[in-house]
C-alpha cells in the first residue's frame, strides 16, 4: 500500500474538510460515524490496505466537526450540513462516481448522497446505517444515550472516552490505547454542538429510490443503530443484500474485519 496523502478542500459556507486518501483506480470512499474523535482514518484503519492492494483509490473523509475538518460551533449539525459539505469535497477531489462505505451516520450520508446526486454512487456498502428511524429511536438506544451523556458534561476524560469507544464493539479487547488517545485527541477539539445539535431525517420512506446494488453488515449486538434496520432495507430496496452477525456490536468493520474486507470487496468486484 503506498503513503497516505491528505488534503483539504474550502466548500460552501467557508469551511475546510479534509479528505486522507491511499492507492489508485475506481473511488472509495469511507463515510465515518459520529461520535466524539470520530474521523475517517480512525473508524477503518484495517480496511484501508485491503482496498488499496484490491487496486481501489481509498479515500477518507473527516465529516464536519470531526477529525481536520472544521469544526463550527453554534449550528445544528444536520444531515444535509454533512451530505452537502463532503459532496462539494469529493467532487473538488475529482471523484466523478464512486462505492460509497457507510457505517452508521457515515452510512445515512452514503444513503443521502446517493439520493441527492443520482448516478454518483455505484454501489453501497453499509454498516449498521443510520438515517433511518425517527432521531428519538436512535436517542433511546443504550450506546447512543450514554454518549451523548458522558460527551457533553463538562468534565470528559479519556476514560469516558475509552468507554465510549469500546460501547461500540461487544469485545473490548480489539480497542486498543492507541486507538482511544487518537480519538480523544479529537473529541477535545470537537464542540458539544456536535451531538447536542445533530438532526437527522427518517429516511426509511426513500429507500425504494435507491436503484444500486445495496451490501449491508449488522452486529446484532449492537447498541446504537437497531438491527431490525436491515429488513426496511430489505423490504424496500430493489437490489439488497444484509449479512448480520451474532456476538458482534456497531463497527462490524472492525470486530469481523477479515469477513468485512473479504466479502465487501466480493461485491464491489461482482
Amino acid at each position: 500500500m503506498g503513503e497516505f496523502k491528505e488534503t483539504t478542500y474550502r466548500v460552501a459556507g467557508g469551511y475546510d474538510i479534509a479528505i486522507t486518501e491511499t492507492g489508485a483506480g475506481p473511488a472509495v470512499v469511507f463515510i465515518h460515524g459520529s461520535g466524539p474523535g470520530a474521523s475517517g482514518l480512525s473508524n477503518f484503519k484495517q480496511n484501508v490496505a485491503a482496498f488499496a492492494d484490491a487496486g481501489y483509490r481509498v479515500l477518507l473523509p473527516d465529516m464536519i466537526g470531526y477529525g481536520a475538518s472544521s469544526k463550527p460551533e453554534g449550528i445544528d449539525y444536520t444531515l444535509a450540513l454533512f451530505t452537502d459539505t463532503l459532496f462539494d469535497a469529493l467532487k473538488q477531489a475529482g471523484v466523478a462516481e464512486a462505492v460509497l462505505v457507510g457505517n452508521s451516520l457515515g452510512g445515512g450520508v452514503a444513503v443521502q448522497m446517493a439520493l441527492d446526486h443520482p448516478g454518483f454512487a455505484t454501489k453501497l456498502v453499509l454498516m449498521a446505517p443510520g438515517c433511518i428511524e425517527e432521531l428519538p429511536v436512535y436517542f433511546a438506544m443504550p450506546g447512543i444515550a450514554k454518549m451523548v451523556g458522558d460527551f457533553t458534561s463538562p468534565d470528559f476524560t479519556v476514560e469516558d472516552q475509552k468507554k465510549l469507544v469500546s460501547n461500540l464493539v461487544y469485545d473490548a479487547s480489539v480497542i486498543t490505547d492507541e486507538l482511544v488517545a487518537e480519538r480523544y485527541a479529537v473529541a477535545r477539539t470537537q464542540p458539544k454542538d456536535v451531538l447536542a445539535r445533530m438532526r437527522t431525517p427518517n429516511l426509511a420512506p426513500r429507500l425504494g429510490e435507491l436503484p444500486m446494488p445495496i451490501l449491508g453488515f449488522w452486529g446484532l449486538n449492537d447498541e446504537f443503530c437497531p438491527a431490525s434496520g436491515a429488513q426496511r432495507f430489505l423490504d424496500a430496496c430493489p437490489d439488497a443484500r444484509f449479512m448480520t452477525f451474532n456476538k458482534v456490536g456497531h463497527w462490524v468493520q472492525v470486530e469481523r474485519t477479515e469477513e468485512f474486507n473479504l466479502y465487501a470487496l466480493a461485491f464491489l468486484r461482482d
